[in-house]
This record gives structure tokens, sequence and C-alpha cells, in this order.
């Protein structure tokens, strides 16, 4: 009989199946440049990471994007009863082969603490590392063991923070369109607190890449609908690619009346984590693209979110702002997602970002090449993460 409550490497019907691989340990590290700026909403200068070990001698990496010391206590914490546990005991001596059961066992076992948010987040970190030691294991990137295989490039945006000054925002996307970037994307403060400012930001943008480079804008859930939909007028004269996240993230039903209200697109999906809060945003938020970060969503559930997506004719993108390892794992995603969009890769620069990982994804032309090592394609650097280990 089908039961809700998941038991550990079980079958339909059948005894405990023995696995000839068990992961040995879960931790989270994190790391972040010295003198943080925790006023700054700059997710690039820090990483938590998710390491997975096995018994079989290989170590998968993951990456999570949320509030690093609260995903430290959702992996290391002890078990209060059967769904309030940690995931790293809730992981020690399991497959991890078994994507889908494991993913579906965390849920359960942590169904107590949160349905969405941190302990999602943390979820998807192990995840992310569980699919890196797939691959390794097997030989193969990760995107050929999600259904992909044919494309080995994707087109990518540079990613970067709007400056203090629309001079210095222009010297940015300058610097990104030099680089061969033939999309840019600038977003958060100090945009969306006075309309006349914002446009100057944008124009000068606009007018430092040219007619020929893609510019959208991220606002940084900034506004009410009413305000939103007066910017977004403002700012089709700029020929924009996107809107992002003008609006509160739990204001679905306002992000239906925007995008009913302008012909901008209108991108949205960063916050959120779960299949069924995409499928809402979808569905009463009619947002046009669609954003996953795999470090939130993992991909076990990425893969289904970007089904839902092309069931409804919208195209993905990731959200990444973060290392090169959510750059890899996102483009395994978008590398097997037949729907994918586009490719956000943060250029905001600073040290860790640029050598946390000894081989950074590859640029040519403007397009980002898909890591086809095994796994996720990315080696992490140990002496980077050492050196830059958080000590509280």
């Amino acid at each position: 009989m089908y039961s809700r409550r998941p038991t550990a490497a079980t079958t339909v019907d059948g005894p405990p199946v023995e696995s000839d691989i068990a992961i040995t340990d879960v931790s989270a590290i994190y790391v972040r440049l010295p003198g943080y700026d925790v006023e700054r909403t700059d997710s690039s200068r820090d990483a938590m990471l998710i390491r997975v070990d096995t018994d079989a001698g290989v170590t998968g990496w993951g990456e999570v994007d949320s509030a690093p010391l609260a995903v430290k206590a959702a992996v290391e914490m002890e078990a209060a009863h059967p769904i309030a546990r940690g995931l790293r005991e809730l992981l020690l001596g399991r497959d991890p082969f078994d994507t889908n059961g494991l993913w579906r066992d965390m849920r359960y076992g942590t169904l107590y603490g949160g349905r969405s948010g941190v302990l999602v987040h943390a979820m998807a970190g192990v995840d992310l590392a569980l699919w890196d030691i797939k691959g390794k294991l097997l030989g193969q990137p990760v995107h050929r063991l999600l259904g992909g295989g044919e494309r080995r490039a994707i087109r990518a945006y540079a990613s970067e923070l709007f400056q203090a000054t629309p001079a210095a925002t222009a010297e940015r996307a300058r610097a990104a369109a030099d680089q061969g970037f033939t999309a840019l994307k600038l977003g958060w403060e100090p945009f969306g607190a006075d309309a006349a400012f914002d446009e100057a930001l944008v124009s000068a943008a606009r007018e430092a890449i040219g007619p020929d480079v893609d510019l959208a804008v991220d606002a940084g859930l900034a506004w009410d609908v009413k305000t939103a939909i007066r910017r977004a007028r403002m700012l089709a004269a700029y020929d924009l690619m996107w809107l992002e996240e003008p609006l509160a993230c739990d204001d679905v039903r306002g992000y239906g009346r925007l995008s009913a209200a302008v012909d901008l697109p209108i991108a949205a999906g960063e916050e959120e984590c779960t299949r069924a809060a995409y499928v809402r945003l979808m569905d009463e938020g009619l947002i046009d693209v669609v954003q996953i970060d795999v470090t939130r969503t993992g991909l076990t559930q990425a893969m289904l979110i970007a089904a839902d997506a092309d069931e409804r004719g919208l195209p993905v993108a990731n959200h990444n702002f973060n290392s090169d390892v959510n750059a890899a794992a996102s483009l395994q995603f978008l590398a097997a997602a037949p729907n994918a969009l586009i490719c956000e890769y943060c250029v905001t620069p600073n040290e860790l970002r640029r050598t946390l990982v000894r081989n950074p994804v590859r640029f040519e032309d403007g397009l980002a090449q898909v890591p086809l090592g095994p796994g996720l394609g990315v080696e992490i650097d140990l002496d980077v993460v050492e050196r830059f280990a958080y000590v509280p």
C-alpha cells in the first residue's frame, strides 16, 4: 500500500535495498570576504557550500544562496522528532544515487521546521552535491543525466548591481559589454526610490552599451503595483529585455495585475523554492520569464518546474549572483531544459567569486560554455575555502 510517509531505502514491495555506495558525511561550509557590509544586497561576497562525502571516495559539492548560518543549522542540527530532523543525520548511510527518494525523505523529515525557505534551500544544496556525485561516479556531466546533451553553450547575460551614480553605473555597464556579453542586467539599490533617478541610471546604462546589447532591470522588490505600472511604462522607452521582481515576492495577485497592464516582459521567481509556489506565480502572477535558482530549488525540483513552465509556453532562466558552483549547476540545468532562455552570470568583481573554483566557467562570444567534465564540472579550491572560512 502506498504511504505518504517515506521509509528509507525500501522498494515498493520488498525489503530494504542494499546500496553499494553510501553517504558518510554532510557538511555546511561558510566562506565570505573580510570587511563584509551587511547593508549591501550583494550575495557574491560570500558562499555557503554543501559538501557530501561517500565511502566510494567521491565528494560532491553544492551551493546555497540563503541565510547561510541558518542553512548550516539545518544541515547539522540534531533531531527533535521524526519530522524535525537535521539533513546530515537524515542522509548518513543513504545511497547518493537516490535523488528522488532522498528529496522526498528530506522534505518529510524537515516538515515541522518549514515547507519552504531555509530548510528547502539547504535541501537544494544537498541535491546539487548528490547530482555532482552521480556525475562523477558515472563519468558524465550532470546535464546528460538530466536528459540533455545537445546544447554545449548558452547565451549569457552579465549580472551587475546599480552603482551610486549614473556615471559609475555606465562604467560598469560598458565594462560588461567590453567583455563580450550581448546582454546585461542591473539591479537593486540605489534603484527604486526615485523615478527621475531611476530613469537616469537606466538611461546611462543604455547609452553606455548601445542599442545592440540587451538590457534588463531588476527592481529589487521596490514598488507597489500602481508604482510598478508607472515605472514599467516609463522604462519601456529603453527597450528592456525584461523588468525583474518589481513587487513584493508574495504579491502574486499584484504580479497578475502588473503583467496584464504593461507590455514589458515581467520576470520573477528567484525567491521561490517549491514547485507549488512557481505554479502559482505562473498561473496567477502571469509572469513572462520564470527564474529558477538551483541553489534554492535543487536540480531535482528545477527540472519539474521547467517542465511546468514549458507546458505553459514559458521560458526559464536561472538566477545566480553567487560563485561558479551556482553557475556550473545552472548551466547543467539550462543545457537540459528545452525551454531555457538565457544564463545569468554574476560579474561583480571580488576575489572570492573569482577564485573559489579552480576551473571557472568559460565564455566565448557572449556564450557560457556548459562544463563537460563529470558532475557539475567545477573543482573547488580547498585552499581558498580555508582562506575565507568564516569564523564567528
